[in-house]
């Protein structure tokens, strides 16, 4: 009887021993895709941090075999990424803002760097090459250049859940990227560093250079005999302000528009205009300013000058022969304008006082 309790003993033992090997080898298969999939998450983080050290801008060079690396980690991913999708081929195109805007970006992702010198693993920057990469272009439906896509942390489907950066944010460069991300994702990129536009070495010489010359330029002032000094200088300088403030130069060199587009059906053959409130072109800017030019000058003209003339023929042939012009000037501009816009500017005549 002993012997036989001790067996069923064993034996019970020896089930719950299976048992629990069984719910162990379970437990463990059904943690493995997780405990894969987070070694492979650290695995490809560390390998996109030593990517990005080899880059002096942080700029990661994307293929497509990294990039489905990438997209097969769940969601929510560790990181996002911002992708910026370059065709070398475009470059030497002379209306092409692709290298600017490849610039911007690159200005993005260092000063990224340098804000976050820390904890820099939020986000991860690309450049990815059309002639390397034609599948993922095909896999994000790449239809134009320039073109930067934002895939965030949560992201199940690619052609639905990444976002594309609108076209008309590339004007503003690497400040409407930096709005772009943050206002997409949870990461603050900081500041921009923009290089300074005159180097420090070039602004010690300019700097050495005044004070050596100071002495002579205060004498030459003291005399009166400098260029600062000539009225009709100063009398250019005022048309040149006038015009830089009608022609909307403030506005081209801030949005970096272009002067002119070129015909895709016609490369021979150039648009200096474009129909349309969203986009305005350098030279639209320039013709408008020189027809308000025209006015200003004029008038200034009739006002100072013709009122002094003591033949009064003269002077009324002149002034109406300038108020014609003036007219015909504003005629255009207004022409110009219902054009770009489509709105129409009519003229009002009151039908009574009261």
């Amino acid at each position: 009887m002993h012997e036989t309790w001790k067996s069923s003993i064993k034996s019970t033992m020896a089930i719950s021993t299976i048992q629990s090997c069984f719910l162990l080898i379970t437990i463990l298969f059904l943690l493995s895709p997780i405990i894969t999939h987070s070694n492979s998450s650290d695995d490809l983080l560390s390998e996109l941090i030593h990517l990005r050290s080899k880059s002096p801008l942080g700029l990661i060079h994307l293929k497509d075999p990294l990039l489905q690396r990438i997209l097969s980690i769940p969601s929510p991913k560790p990181f996002s990424s911002l992708i910026f999708f370059d065709a070398r081929q475009l470059h030497s195109k002379p209306d092409n803002s692709i290298p600017s805007i490849k610039y911007e970006f690159s200005l993005l992702s260092s000063s990224f760097l340098t804000n976050n010198p820390q904890n820099n693993t939020q986000i991860f920057f690309f450049i990815i090459e059309f002639q390397e990469s034609k599948s993922s272009f095909e896999l994000f439906d790449v239809q134009s250049l320039p073109h930067i896509r934002l895939i965030p942390i949560y992201v199940t489907d690619v052609k639905t859940d990444c976002i594309k950066m609108d076209a008309s944010g590339f004007s503003m460069g690497a400040d409407s990227m930096k709005e772009f991300v943050e206002m997409n994702s949870n990461v603050n990129l900081g500041p921009i560093h923009a290089p300074p536009v005159i180097p420090k070495k070039m602004m010690m010489i300019i700097g050495a250079g005044f004070l050596i010359w100071s002495p002579f330029l205060v004498k030459k002032f003291v005399i009166g005999n400098t260029l600062l000094q000539n009225k009709y200088l100063w009398m250019v300088a005022s048309i040149l302000v006038y015009f830089f403030s009608v022609s909307g130069t403030m506005y081209t060199i801030i949005r970096k528009a272009p002067l002119f587009l070129i015909d895709r059906n016609d490369p021979g053959k150039y648009h200096i205009f474009y129909q349309g409130s969203g986009m305005q072109l350098g030279a639209e800017g320039f013709a408008v300013g020189f027809l308000y030019t025209i006015v200003g000058l004029l008038l200034a003209l009739m006002t100072h000058i013709l009122v002094h003339l003591k033949n009064r023929g003269t002077q009324s042939l002149l002034m109406a022969l300038g108020l014609f012009v003036s007219f015909w000037a504003v005629k255009r501009v207004i022409y110009l304008n219902n054009w770009k816009t489509g709105y129409g500017v009519h003229a009002y005549w009151p039908s009574g006082w009261m």
